[in-house]
């Protein structure tokens, strides 16, 4: 568990991506969310990917500039990405491609919408702790934790 930048400096780069992409910034926060809560989960996935979006590493190879690992140029390469695949014109395509899974294409559909009807909820998913179900129940992770 890593500390991540502040909630107004990955608004800035959320935004920084939609100017460039076309992509909401509402989407970026949405994925940036579920891959790794804001980037406060690092390492990598299960299945190789990595950074505070997790790339894949021939998908960065082919979208990302700079460091996988840095959320500002992971953020943009994200925007990158879903502006490939058809966004912002057909999110749920490039949602889709960007993980294809139609359980997360709605999850992120549906925290975006949170963010889009009510701007402070970004905050609040800033702010969320990472809990983890153990055998002797949940546990809070706090930031610096290296498991």
């Amino acid at each position: 568990m890593i500390v991540p930048p502040t909630s107004d400096v990955l608004l800035g780069y959320y935004r920084e991506s939609q100017q460039s992409s076309g992509v909401q910034w509402q989407y970026l926060a949405a994925i940036n969310l579920i891959e790794t809560n804001m980037g406060r989960i690092q390492g990598l996935s299960s299945a190789g990917a990595q950074g505070p979006m997790q790339f894949m590493p021939a998908t960065w190879a082919s979208y990302g500039r700079g460091d996988v690992n840095n959320p500002r140029d992971a953020i943009l390469a994200a925007g990158r990405y879903l502006h490939a695949h058809g966004g912002p014109q057909n999110m749920t395509r490039a949602i889709y491609a960007y993980n294809p899974s139609w359980l997360y294409v709605r999850a992120v559909q549906l925290y975006a919408k949170q963010m889009f009807d009510d701007p402070h909820a970004f905050l609040g998913y800033y702010n969320w702790q990472v809990y983890v179900q153990t055998t002797k129940g949940e546990v809070l992770l706090p930031e610096g934790f290296t498991g």
